[in-house]
């Protein structure tokens, strides 16, 4: 089995980096996947923002896919702002969010396996 391709997009002006790094790698051990590649891109200026239609610092990508899809929020070089399942605002996408879509990916690339 392959492991899902994991993407971290970040902008050097938030502070918050770091710490979605250390969830996500929490996520990647308790899904089974410590081993998977977290691939940073650092999108640096306005342009690769509307490129890569990037709604803020840090947005993590299972298999191109926003693990906490931003609907219509702002492109551009920004802090993003995250909404928990238990209302609470965070800096990081919500643990849960993380290791559901860890594991519809790893449910996909199953699929495709036995088929």
């Amino acid at each position: 089995m392959s492991n899902p391709d994991i993407e971290l997009l970040w902008w050097a002006g938030c502070p918050s980096t770091e710490r979605a790094l250390g969830e996500l790698r929490a996520a990647l051990q308790e899904t089974g996947l410590s081993g998977a590649e977290i691939r940073m891109t650092e999108i640096g200026d306005e342009l690769q923002a509307r490129e890569r239609g990037f709604v803020g610092s840090p947005t993590v990508l299972i298999d191109g896919t926003d693990v906490a899809p931003a609907g219509e929020g702002e492109i551009g070089l920004n802090c993003r702002v995250y909404r928990r399942r238990e209302g609470r605002v965070s800096p990081t996408p919500d643990p849960q969010d993380l290791r559901e879509a860890l594991r519809r990916a790893i449910g996909s690339v199953t699929q495709e396996v036995k088929r």
